[in-house]
């Protein structure tokens, strides 16, 4: 891959609300984006529709995509593009493109020499398609020697990548749904499901890595481990084993439930909520996808990285949209007093890797 150099001054030193950055520029329009001078107006979509067309049109496109977005407020789906010619095909299928400089290859390059290369406790990286790059974040316990190196891998990536400080610390949120605890530790429900026409629940894979049998907040044993994958993944699945109410909803904590019918892919711009037993309910939004999170206890990669807020305890729970299972939170920085990031576990992928249905 071609590797561009950038100044310096494009690293970039964030405090807690970092992720922030993305999220407010789901409307940015770089300065090479082009659009012809009659171009189609892009189709009204729901963000679930958005990244169905995203999956559609990236696959079709190929090497000619350099990854998509929901602008929520418009409601409409970009799809970033390396030339002119793909520039027809996004339009014709209800999408807005926009012509950017970096090719997915480039960015996956990035993502790889930063593996080989970078891979410090305390540290994160997520492709942002707004930005078109590759966002890596220091979190506090990275020291200055460790940043200088991050820095120097970072410069000479060119302009695939940027690098940014943050006030707070990357760790495993332990300590969305309802409480369940186990011996040493609390964690969240993510999401009841069904395997084999038996009832199972989804959680943290640091969660189940370290407590095998769970109680519910009474005191009440409900479930025993029978999955579990972490680092790596972060999922982890229980089998229900008390003779208890296992709807397929999430708690609001405010008297009411949304029921959950599916499970689908996490778009970045998309709106989502959480519901864990630390911090109840908070939302924010999708920033970014496939991120890499160095946690001190080992490396996750594949995550869905948000602007919403979680603390410890709230591991495990349910990050939705509507009626669909996004993800399961994993951990992050900051807190529901600040701000902060925080990453989640695919619910798409721990279904699918565990042979279970939401239900």
């Amino acid at each position: 891959m071609k590797h561009r150099r950038i100044p310096r001054r494009r690293v970039a030193v964030a405090g807690a609300g970092i992720a922030a950055l993305v999220a407010a520029g789901v409307t940015f329009q770089t300065a090479n984006a082009g659009e012809p001078a009659e171009a189609a107006a892009p189709q009204l979509l729901s963000a679930p529709a958005a990244g169905k067309l995203a999956s559609t049109l990236v696959r079709d496109l190929g090497g000619d995509s350099a990854g998509s977005y929901y602008d929520a407020q418009a409601q409409h789906l970009v799809v970033n593009v390396l030339d002119e010619s793909a520039v027809r095909a996004v339009e014709a299928a209800g999408a807005e493109a926009r012509v950017v400089a970096n090719s997915l290859a480039e960015l996956d390059g990035a993502r790889a020499t930063l593996k080989r290369d970078a891979t410090v406790p305390g540290t994160s990286w997520a492709v942002d398609p707004v930005g078109n790059r590759v966002v890596v974040t220091a979190d506090r316990t990275v020291s200055e020697a460790a940043w200088a190196k991050l820095a120097e891998v970072v410069d000479g990536l060119g302009g695939t990548a940027e690098l940014q400080r943050s006030e707070g610390e990357f760790k495993p949120f332990v300590a969305g749904g309802d409480a369940i605890t186990g011996s040493g530790g609390r964690c969240s429900l993510g999401f009841n499901v069904v395997k084999g026409g038996e009832p199972y629940f989804l959680t943290a894979g640091h969660c189940t890595e370290a407590i095998s049998t769970w109680s519910d907040s009474s005191g009440t044993v409900i479930g025993q481990n029978d999955q579990s994958s972490f680092p790596g993944d972060d999922y982890g699945l229980v089998k229900y084993t008390a003779d208890v109410d296992h709807p397929s909803e999430v708690d609001l904590y405010d008297g009411s439930a949304q029921q959950i019918t599916g499970a689908v892919e996490a778009t970045v711009g998309m709106s989502v909520t959480r519901s864990g037993s630390t911090t109840q309910v908070h939302s924010g939004t999708v920033t970014g996808l496939n991120a890499t999170v160095n946690y001190q206890e080992g490396t996750v990669s594949g995550l869905i990285r948000t602007d919403v807020c979680a603390e410890p305890g709230d591991s495990g729970g349910s990050l939705f949209s509507g009626s669909d299972a996004i993800g399961l939170t994993s951990g992050g920085s900051g807190d529901c007093a600040s701000g902060g990031v925080t990453f989640f576990q695919p619910v798409t992928e721990a279904l699918s890797a565990t042979g279970a249905e939401i239900g």
